[in-house]
């Protein structure tokens, strides 16, 4: 990683920690160079960088500004600022997987095989088995395996790499909810939907139960935990 790679973190780092948030200027170049130790040039470039993803924009005449994530063009550094937050961004990231787990879910119906049905079972079997031991991170750890064979049971090779970087969001995000036990009990039922439909080789059923899955996960979401932290 070179010097302006190295500042460009420290900074994008400082950012989402809410050192320097959204709308708030950034230290000028002098004051970033000698904080740092290094040159102005490497601070030019760090904030070049910043700036080629939309996380700053120079004003002219009155300095370089942090823009609000929802303006930032990498997904890499937008997941990391959710990951920070709760609640309403939880919310933002079921939608998120239902508008891409529908569509996987509807087109693995119809290009799945025996293999994928068979690690769907072994998936859903360890949810059991954890649930009745009360092991959370088992839970979710089968949880997220059986949503990613359903992504790989697609035969397209894009759609798993849609949900690589949201990875510890998604795995946050379940452990939040399947600490619960009635969540728990709750999404077994439905990846039993999911995986009865997908046997079915029916694209429409396949959907169906998968929407119904990400509306129990939002319910649950409202009801056990933003309900909860608001309270």
């Amino acid at each position: 990683m070179s010097l302006s790679d190295d500042l460009a973190e420290q900074l994008l780092t400082a950012i989402i920690d809410g050192q320097y948030p959204p709308d708030s200027a950034l230290p000028p170049e002098g004051e970033l160079s000698e904080q740092g130790g290094v040159s102005r040039l490497t601070v030019r470039e760090a904030v070049k960088q910043l700036r080629a993803t939309n996380i700053v924009r120079v004003v002219r005449g009155r300095g370089t500004y942090v823009n609000p994530p929802d303006r930032w063009t990498a997904l890499e550094p937008v997941v990391r600022a959710a990951s920070r937050t709760s609640g309403a961004l939880s919310e933002r990231l079921i939608e998120a997987r239902r508008l891409i787990e529908n569509g996987a879910c509807e087109l693995a119906a119809s290009r799945r095989t025996e293999d994928d049905l068979d690690a769907l079972r072994q998936h859903l079997a360890a949810m059991r088995e954890a649930a009745e031991a009360g092991d959370t991170e088992q839970f979710v750890q089968a949880d997220i395996d059986f949503h990613a064979t359903v992504m790989r049971a697609t035969g397209n090779l894009f759609v798993p790499l849609l949900f690589e970087p949201f990875g510890p969001l998604l795995v946050e995000g379940r452990r939040e909810t399947s600490a619960f036990t009635e969540i728990r009990t709750n999404a077994i039922a439905h990846h039993e939907a999911v995986l009865a439909a997908l046997e079915s080789g029916s694209p429409a059923a396949a959907r169906a139960a998968m929407d119904a899955h990400m509306n129990q996960t939002a319910d649950d979401l409202r009801t056990h935990v933003i309900k909860r932290d608001r309270g």
